[in-house]
C-alpha cells in the first residue's frame, strides 16, 4: 500500500528529558491512521514535529515522497487538542482569516466555508463571536478550518473533546467521509471506541517509544487467545463444570441472556478448533450462546502497556 507519511528513526530531546525516541511510523494513503498512547507518551510531539512546530533532533519524515519542508504545511490540516480560535471575533470573519492564511482566495474560501456551514447547520453563527459559542459549538467551526483547504492529510488531537454524543458522531461521519474521499487521516485520541469504530491503522507510544504498530485487525489476531464465550443449559452443571475445569482453561463470564445458563469463557489448546469445542458443549446440554472472544482496542492498549 502505498504512503502518504513516513517517519524514519525521529527523535525528540527537552533538555534531559527524551519526548519520542527514535519512532518510525508508515501511514498508508486513504487511511485512518490512529497514534495512540497514555498521558505525557511523546504522541503531541510526534504531532508537532510532523506540522514543523517543533524540529527533531534526528530522523526524517518524509511526506507524498518528499521529505518534509516548510511548503508543505499547505497539504496538512491539524486540530489540535487545546484549540485556539480568537474569541472576540466573529466566526466568519476569523473563518475567511484562516482559510486565507491556508492559500484559498477569499472568494474561494467564501463558497467552501458556504458548504460547510450548511453541511453543519451552523449557517446561522457567521456573525456570532466565537465567546458566544458553547465549547461544541466552537468545537465545529475549529473542524471546519481545519479541512477547509482539503489536505492531503488531517491530523485530529482529540477530536470529539466537548461534543455531545449526536455531535461526535456527526464528526466521526465527516472523518470517515473525508477517508473515503481522499484524505489520509492521523487520529489521536483516548477513546477506545473511536478506535474501534474508525482506525485502519495503529501506533503505540509509551514512554516516548512505539512499542506496537500494524493493521488493527492484524494486531487483533496476534492477541487473541483462541478463547470463547459460552451459554449452556444443562440438568447437571455441576458435573459439567467440573469436566469442564478438567479439560480446559474455564473462566467465569457474564453476558446477557434470556436463559437461565451457565456462562463461562473457555480457553482451549491451538491444537483444538472452535468446532471442537462445540461438539464437545452439545453432548453435554443446550448451547445456547458462542462467541469467540477478540481483544478490544482498550484490551490490547492496557496489556501492552503494562507489560511494556
Amino acid at each position: 500500500m502505498e504512503k502518504l507519511l513516513v517517519a524514519h528513526n525521529v527523535s525528540k530531546s527537552f533538555g534531559k528529558h527524551t519526548a519520542i525516541n527514535n519512532i518510525s511510523v508508515e501511514v498508508p494513503k486513504g487511511s485512518v491512521f490512529g497514534l495512540l498512547g497514555p498521558n505525557g507518551a511523546g504522541k503531541t510531539t510526534f504531532i508537532r514535529v510532523i506540522n514543523q512546530i517543533t524540529m527533531p533532533d534526528t530522523g526524517t519524515v518524509i511526506l507524498d515522497g518528499e521529505p518534509l519542508q516548510p511548503h508543505h504545511i499547505q497539504y496538512i490540516g491539524y486540530l489540535p487538542e487545546e484549540r485556539g480560535l480568537y474569541k472576540s471575533m466573529k466566526v466568519g470573519e476569523q473563518a475567511l482569516y484562516l482559510a486565507q492564511l491556508k492559500g484559498l482566495s477569499k472568494t474561494e474560501a467564501k463558497e467552501r466555508l458556504k458548504y460547510w456551514f450548511n453541511r453543519l447547520e451552523i449557517g446561522d453563527w457567521w456573525n456570532k463571536k466565537i465567546q458566544e459559542l458553547s465549547k461544541g459549538m466552537a468545537q465545529k467551526i475549529q473542524f471546519v478550518v481545519t479541512v477547509l483547504h482539503q489536505p492531503k492529510l488531517l491530523i485530529f488531537d482529540e477530536p470529539f473533546s466537548g461534543f455531545d454524543p449526536i455531535n461526535a458522531n456527526l464528526i466521526k461521519d465527516e472523518i470517515l467521509k473525508l477517508r473515503d474521499d481522499g484524505a489520509t487521516i492521523i487520529f489521536s485520541t483516548h477513546r477506545m471506541e473511536s478506535v474501534e469504530e474508525m482506525c485502519d491503522h495503529i501506533a503505540l507510544i509509551n514512554k516516548g517509544n512505539k512499542i506496537l504498530d500494524g493493521k488493527l485487525i492484524d494486531i487483533k489476531r496476534k492477541y487473541k487467545s483462541n478463547t470463547y464465550e459460552v451459554g449452556i443449559q444443562t440438568a447437571y452443571p455441576d458435573v459439567v463444570t467440573a469436566d469442564l475445569k478438567q479439560k480446559f482453561k474455564l473462566f467465569p463470564a457474564t453476558f446477557k441472556s434470556i436463559n437461565n445458563e451457565l456462562q463461562y469463557k473457555i480457553q482451549i489448546p491451538e491444537t483444538h478448533t472452535a468446532n471442537d469445542l462445540i461438539t464437545y458443549l452439545i453432548g453435554k446440554g443446550e448451547l445456547t450462546h458462542f462467541v469467540e472472544v477478540i481483544p478490544t482496542a482498550n484490551d490490547i492498549f492496557i496489556e501492552t502497556v503494562r507489560n511494556n
